[in-house]
């Protein structure tokens, strides 16, 4: 049995566990926040945070992982899609979560939290309550309420004013989508993706309590993070500790990546394109091809806009070039004869083609570079599309 395996059977047995309120941590326990490197899949790439608590005394080392998915839940990937990302709290024995990040090679990095026993014991009736089964599901968001920020609010609930945040402690001056992308390269299927299916709202200035949604600047603020004791303030973290060592791996481009095969394709319409204009001709299958191809997007666009859950999805500027009506134009495109109409339909394409680079420049919203080939293999069709038909109307 694999170290994940275990995991799942130790989380299915101690989710039916629960410490009574009774049962006091010792004074010798300790309340950790463990930050792990990213990771080889995409959903590791972000990293990750979860809770340790150790008391050696009850004999008790475990993990609290705000993390826990099931891809094999029937409805996991239509929940996914429709926005509800079913998550949950688990809690495991630690020293399973250090081996399998080790057989990863993650590194591993353990801030001790500077609790009373008060407030440790607050927060582990915190974690208690909450690794319920009644109580151990919430709706994931990658970026505003997920395995990093849940500790974030764990934190700020037990300290409540006495907590003093270093707005210093991070001078990016980057949005959620430029840290995203500085995750998961941008030159990947799944950055890609995750880049046209989300709109303005990751393109503004991320604030300090923004940035926590990732775990490496969770650690940061944590470390420079203080609490008031009586007269004076104290560091949060008492002391930190490198538990693996490994070196973080880098986000690197795919090997097969959007931007060689956009190009790629940017070059055959180019060809296609200009053998068309020389011999007087359209080649329809180009322009179904490209049709369906954008309309698809853009129905894709409107659907996670308006009918899905996706804190992120409205405002996508990606329907400029991703526009739904041409799904259906597509079909009209296969007619040998062309409506004149559609010369209007293709000025304001144009139109919403070149107001791209502009609401880039502006900072309304960013867009992801491997579109530049599509973005210029959808101008020159269009323009030798109106002007085919302002030809065969003169």
């Amino acid at each position: 049995m694999n170290i994940k395996s275990l995991i799942t059977v130790f989380t299915f047995f101690l989710s039916f566990i629960g410490y009574s309120q009774n049962v006091q941590l010792s004074a010798y326990s300790e309340i950790s926040i463990i930050t792990s490197g990213p990771g080889n899949n995409l959903y590791e790439k972000f990293g990750h945070t979860a809770i340790r608590v150790k008391d050696p005394v009850l004999n008790i080392d475990l993990l609290y992982n705000y993390g826990i998915f099931d891809f094999n839940d029937p409805n996991f990937y239509m929940n996914f899609v429709k926005g509800f990302m079913n998550y949950k709290l688990a809690k495991y024995p630690f020293h399973y979560a250090l081996k399998d990040a080790n057989n990863d090679q993650r590194w591993v990095k353990q801030q001790l939290l500077n609790l009373s026993d008060k407030e440790k014991n607050e927060f582990f009736y915190f974690l208690e309550n909450n690794a319920k089964p009644s109580n151990a599901n919430y709706l994931y968001d990658p970026f505003f309420d997920n395995c990093s920020t849940r500790p974030k609010n764990i934190i700020q609930k037990i300290f409540g004013e006495n907590l003093i945040i270093n707005e210093n402690a991070i001078k990016t001056n980057k949005s959620l989508r430029t840290l995203m992308n500085e995750k998961i390269h941008s030159n990947t299927w799944g950055s890609f993706g995750i880049n046209i299916a989300l709109g303005s709202r990751l393109d503004k200035i991320a604030s300090i309590n923004e940035h926590a949604y990732l775990p490496e600047f969770f650690f940061e603020i944590l470390k420079n993070s203080k609490i008031k004791r009586e007269q004076n303030e104290v560091n949060l973290i008492k002391r930190t500790i490198n538990l693996l060592d490994y070196k973080t791996k880098i986000a690197k481009a795919d090997t097969f990546n959007p931007l060689t095969v956009f190009t790629v394709l940017l070059l055959i319409s180019l060809f296609i394109t200009y053998k068309d204009y020389k011999n007087k001709r359209r080649s329809k299958i180009l322009d179904f091809v490209i049709f369906v191809s954008t309309g698809l997007v853009g129905l894709l666009i409107v659907f996670l806009w308006f009918f899905t859950n996706h804190s992120t999805a409205p405002n996508n500027f990606n329907f400029l070039w991703g526009l739904a009506p041409n799904f259906f134009i597509a079909f009209i495109l296969l007619n040998k004869q062309l409506k004149n109409w559609l010369k209007n339909y293709l000025l304001i394409l144009l139109i919403l083609i070149l107001l791209i680079p502009i609401v880039s420049i502006i900072g309304i919203q960013k867009f992801t570079y491997p579109l530049i080939p599509i973005i210029i293999l959808l101008l020159t069709r269009y323009l030798f599309l109106f002007n085919h038909i302002q030809k065969k109307e003169a």
